[in-house]
């Protein structure tokens, strides 16, 4: 008998995890084609996160959480291995930090200084520190 492995990107998992009963998730399965391999692809980051993922100040699965208290909201991404960024309620996922911030705020905004790791260290600061490397 055959046997059946999937393995799933750590951003899928958290993205599953945090689903609630009135979201929609898609997965899409297709078949490998040759021998099976006893490692994933390799997934390069590409766009604008993939300096800091490169050198190791942000990884894939990383939770980025913001919360506005003027306009009371809140936002919640993960890091995908390639650099993109899946927000909480949206489908599919941003290019930007700033293109995920303006999903969750509904207006332009710089979303480099807006979202945080959970120890609450901009985007924009980890930015500044690839820079002085």
């Amino acid at each position: 008998m055959a046997t059946l492995s999937i393995h799933f990107d750590p951003a899928v998992i958290a993205r599953l995890t945090s689903a609630s009963g009135d979201d929609t998730v898609h997965v899409t399965l297709s078949l490998g084609g040759g021998e099976p391999s006893s490692e994933a692809a390799t997934v390069v980051p590409h766009g604008p996160l993939a300096g800091l993922m490169q050198a190791g100040l942000l990884e894939s699965g990383t939770e980025l959480t913001f919360h506005q208290r003027r306009a009371n909201r809140s936002g919640r991404a993960v890091v995908t291995a390639d650099g993109q960024l899946i927000v909480d309620g949206h489908s599919s996922a941003f290019p930007s930090p700033s293109k995920a911030a303006e999903a969750v705020t509904g207006n332009v905004i710089n979303g480099w200084t807006l979202w945080q790791t959970r120890e609450g260290v901009t985007l924009d600061k980890l930015r500044s520190q690839l820079d002085a490397q």
